[in-house]
């Protein structure tokens, strides 16, 4: 078994719902919702927002549709592996991928944070504007003797994120929510590469794979209200519609 025995995640530690970051954050999140509607008259508003509001609720439990991968053709050899090892991927939301790389035996950390851009503009307000090339990222730390690169990839592919949407997962979109894999070496590239082009080869989606693979230079971590914000804040309404079907997902 790849994951952990699931934990409480619906027995808070924090409560975070009266952080005046987490409120500023929640409201530009729906903010993004609402903001195409604005010129529409008040009666058009309405009835789509109401849309909007179904399709909200409803996108975790699309998600949550279960996709059978193959193991990955090509892989780094974990033979005589020695030493923590890292990888840095970007699917959508951090705050949901983090959570579940978080769950997998093997994984000892896992940080929110920014890649893509420069350290100047890494930072959550400047990246939530989609004018930075940054995409919101996790840095995952492993032990490479229990869980192989190519194990984590095939936990992005199958259950973090949906890799066929360009540059939007589930509720969230523009460029800080496209789909990464930030490579730090050439082992990482080839087998990120290979194996994307054996899940493309083998249909294994409905429609090709829009995943970028990108050398790495450099990972900025997030501001701290975002770090483990799934597990600090399990009654938060985005985490229930959006991360919580994930978590159920990786145990099937």
């Amino acid at each position: 078994m790849l994951i952990n025995i699931p934990r409480d995640w619906r027995s808070p530690e924090t409560d975070k719902a009266s952080d005046p970051s987490y409120l500023n954050e929640y409201k530009s999140r729906w903010r993004r919702l609402i903001g195409p509607l604005k010129n529409l008259r008040f009666s058009i508003v309405t009835g789509l927002v109401a849309t909007l509001v179904a399709v909200v609720s409803t996108s975790g439990l699309m998600q949550a549709a279960v996709v059978s991968l193959p193991d990955p053709a090509v892989d780094i050899d974990r033979a005589g592996a020695k030493g923590a090892q890292t990888a840095v991927f970007a699917g959508g939301c951090f705050w949901c991928t983090e959570a579940v790389f978080e769950q997998l035996i093997g994984v000892h950390k896992v940080i929110s944070g920014f890649s893509g851009g420069d350290a100047a503009s890494a930072h959550y307000e400047m990246v939530s504007s989609g004018k930075t090339n940054h995409a919101e990222s996790i840095q995952i730390t492993f032990d490479p003797s229990k869980i192989s690169y190519g194990q984590l990839l095939k936990v992005f592919f199958a259950v973090a994120h949906d890799p066929i949407t360009l540059n939007r997962q589930g509720p969230d979109w523009g460029k800080q929510y496209r789909s990464v894999v930030f490579y730090k070496d050439a082992e990482q590239k080839r087998v990120a590469e290979a194996y994307i082009k054996q899940l493309d080869d083998a249909k294994v989606f409905h429609k090709p794979i829009v995943t970028e693979v990108t050398a790495l230079k450099g990972f900025y971590p997030a501001e701290e209200y975002h770090q483990q914000f799934v597990r600090r804040n399990p009654n938060n309404s985005y985490v229930v519609v959006n991360a919580y079907p994930k978590l159920e997902k990786l145990k099937k």
